[in-house]
């Protein structure tokens, strides 16, 4: 019971990456006062002592003495500071006071300090509502008009569809588009007609992006559609009739209701793919998740693999010996004593599970790279099925301690930054070969397959099962289908060239 503290600790710094692990570290030295930060221009710290007993053993600092000794004597030499301070502000005093007498044209500095400060402060970025108002200044509008094209405006949702929030939503994620009367019912005392609510709509959907102000993807697209867009006509008749057809790919359909030949269907269903189904989506601001590897794989020019952790930057700690001194102390408060014991105890868990750390990743990623040799050497598809259990035998941990040490870890490869989750996964047997294969082995040869059918004819799921079975890869059909959707390939109807299939 007296280590489960301790090993909540160790798994839970085992778990962080690297990101984490320094915000937790910052975290510590802002909770910890006897944790103190190492500058890069001291010297190495020397080696903790572990299982280090603070009732009968003297505390050991991880810093050279000579630093420890420096730390004490700038803590003591606090009064000569002050003392320099004021002798300072005596023969400096109209210097350093130049700042709280008015300037020469009657203005505070501090005040043009502060303007300049919000002068260097990042702009809000346009927002799509900014952007339509802007070019309301263009249009001749009356007041009444501009204040009700406005008053829609604030309508428009980042996509740049017409829409208002769903009252039904108790959690305010969803919205659905709103009715004229409810437009004009909220329009200043409800009583605008809706002719004109409809006219300010359209002067909306006038607007650039084009698309905006829709209240439906049919719409949307055919907003965009201009005299001068290829196969408008087409088009037309496909956005408000065959939008459905158009996604499931059933051309024959389409050319049987209308009566358009399939070639001027294809071009025009190409056309459509090249409109923009969110016309306000430049405006929303993504944020793009940046990776940091936690361990760097190289390889060597004899041909071998070298691991290394990227953790050079992490903050360097060390228990302050100010604070040891002091716990060491006859005579010291008990409470204060204690208090200390307290955090030097935790300060010296940290830097042990830390450390811990990085033995674990260390030794847990060169067997993983050890096992997945083929894999840098040649490429994905040569990747080995691998479980968790058979690193943890090898390193001689228990599973869920290889759990940890991966999990949302990323490692750089000379092939790519992987998180090191993708080097696990299962397999099935070569009936060919009697090899063990991994999964990953048969995507790449499904997709391989795939690429090579006659799109005039496109293999089923039960076909791709059949040559999959033929190359020895003994594999189910569901297997196939999840294996399809995840690398986001159509089903076979969708992937048919109609037009090729009608030549033949």
């Amino acid at each position: 019971m007296r280590l489960a503290p301790r090993m909540i600790q160790s798994m839970e710094i085992l778990q962080l990456p690297i990101m984490a692990l320094q915000e937790r570290i910052q975290q510590e030295l802002q909770e910890n006062p006897v944790l103190e930060l190492k500058d890069s221009s001291d010297e190495p710290a020397s080696a903790d002592g572990d299982g280090l007993d603070l009732d009968s053993a003297p505390i050991e600092d991880n810093r050279d003495p000579g630093a420890a000794e420096l730390i004490i004597e700038d803590s003591g030499s606090n009064e000569l500071d002050f003392d320099r301070l004021e002798a300072m502000s005596k023969d400096w005093g109209d210097v350093l006071n130049e700042e709280h007498r008015p300037s020469r044209n009657g203005m505070d500095d501090e005040g043009d300090k502060k303007h300049d400060a919000m002068q260097n402060m990042a702009s809000r970025p346009q927002s799509l509502q900014d952007y339509l108002t802007d070019q309301l200044s263009f249009l001749e509008l009356n007041l009444d008009q501009a204040r009700l094209v406005r008053y829609i405006i604030t309508h428009i949702d980042d996509n740049g569809f017409l829409s208002v929030p769903d009252e039904t939503d108790m959690e305010g994620r969803h919205r659905r588009c709103p009715s004229l009367e409810e437009l004009a019912a909220g329009f200043q005392d409800g009583t605008t007609p809706l002719p004109q609510v409809e006219d300010a709509l359209h002067v909306v959907q006038k607007l650039d992006p084009p698309g905006v102000g829709a209240r439906d993807l049919r719409e949307c697209l055919l907003l965009q559609l201009t005299p001068e867009t290829p196969h408008r006509k087409v088009l037309r008749e496909l956005i408000s009739r065959h939008l459905e057809n158009v996604a499931h790919n059933r051309l024959p359909a389409i050319q049987k209701d209308t009566g358009f030949d399939l070639q001027s269907i294809k071009e025009a269903i190409e056309v459509l793919r090249h409109l923009n189904t969110r016309p306000g989506a430049r405006f929303v601001a993504e944020n793009i998740p940046y990776v940091v590897p936690d361990i760097l794989v190289e390889r060597t020019e004899e041909g071998e693999y070298t691991v290394r952790l990227l953790d050079d930057w992490l903050p360097s700690i060390y228990i302050s010996r100010r604070y040891i001194d002091l716990y060491r102390e006859k005579g010291a408060d008990p409470k204060t004593k204690e208090y200390l014991k307290r955090k030097i105890q935790s300060a010296q868990w940290l830097q042990e599970s830390i450390e811990q750390r990085r033995n674990t990743l260390e030794k847990v990623t060169k067997a993983i790279i050890k096992h997945q040799r083929a894999f840098l050497d040649k490429g994905a598809e040569h990747i080995e099925p691998l479980k968790m259990q058979q690193i943890a035998d090898q390193v001689g941990v228990h599973v869920t301690t290889v759990s940890r040490a991966v999990d949302d870890k990323w490692v750089q490869t000379p092939r790519g930054i992987f998180p090191l989750k993708r080097f696990f996964g299962g397999g099935t047997h070569n009936t060919t070969t009697g090899e063990e294969v991994a999964w990953e082995t048969i995507k790449q040869k499904l997709m391989e397959i795939i690429d090579r059918e006659d799109k005039s004819n496109p293999l089923s799921d039960e076909d791709l099962v059949s040559k999959l079975n033929e190359a020895g890869y003994p594999v189910k059909r569901r297997t196939v289908t999840k294996y399809r959707k995840m690398a986001n390939i159509p089903s076979s109807r969708q992937r048919k060239d109609w037009t090729a299939a009608q030549t033949q």
